[in-house]
């Protein structure tokens, strides 16, 4: 008879804002993920100012794990436009994935990360019109959507059947921002993000950005989770982080 798989444990947050003042503030936090969760997600914005040395402090927080973690960067973290320098010092371990429109796989799941970018939902979209501007803002919008599409057919060529997960920084869906000032909503996500979610047929989608928003939305039959931290303590968690059984 076949061994039937077990299941596997994500823990998810986003929004960590580290500063130069957090050494040692996550330790306890990341311990007891270590011991509760089979993955970690990341979901953006783990340094507050986008410097080096707020990196190096996650990077230290960071071999708690024996765990492997998957992540992405989100816009605090292009604060300095030291991204490059900020994804090269947090995967320094052999066992962290900050991804950048790339996938890997760990546990029979397929993690496919893109930060994401703003554009708007559905009928409210922003359209690739007018100035020179607003057409690059809607165009970074586009490539991030086709980034995160690449990712999942990869996923789907080298691994036919295999469970996806998607990790983001902006929302891919108005409904988990709800609660945000609609003004901003163009600024928080887009629903060019969730095509390839629903094409690909995404288990579920992690995202963080939005912290007035609220924690579980769906697309379609894609479960939508936002895991920003303030959103967890809103929910009352007892910790700073979101458990999803796969």
């Amino acid at each position: 008879m076949q061994e039937e798989k077990r299941t596997v444990r994500i823990a998810a947050l986003a929004d960590l804002h580290i500063t130069s003042t957090d050494k040692g503030t996550w330790t306890d936090c990341f311990k007891e993920i270590n011991t509760s969760a089979d993955i970690l997600l990341l979901c953006g914005d783990l340094t507050d100012t986008g410097d080096e040395s707020e990196a190096e402090i996650l990077y230290n927080e960071l071999k708690t794990f024996s765990i492997p973690v998957v992540g992405v960067l989100g816009n605090h973290d292009y604060e300095k436009g030291r991204q490059k320098i900020i994804r090269n010092i947090i995967q320094g371990h052999n066992n962290v994935h900050i991804l950048d429109g790339e996938a890997v796989v760990l546990h029979d799941i397929g993690f496919a990360g893109v930060k994401g970018f703003g554009g708007g939902f559905n009928g409210h979209m922003l359209s690739m019109f007018g100035e020179n501007a607003m057409k690059a803002f809607v165009q970074e919008s586009v490539d991030e959507a086709l980034h995160l599409d690449r990712a999942l057919a990869k996923i789907e060529k080298e691994h036919p059947g295999m469970k996806k997960i998607a990790v983001l920084h902006y929302s891919p869906v108005a409904e988990t921002i709800a609660g945000e000032s609609e003004q901003i909503y163009p600024f928080l996500g887009s629903s060019r993000l969730a095509e390839p979610l629903i094409r690909r047929k995404v288990t579920a989608a992690f995202h963080g950005h939005a912290h007035q928003g609220k924690l579980q939305g769906m697309l379609e039959e894609v479960k939508i989770f936002n895991v920003a931290r303030p959103i967890l303590l809103k929910e009352g968690l007892p910790k700073p982080f979101f458990i999803f059984d796969v």
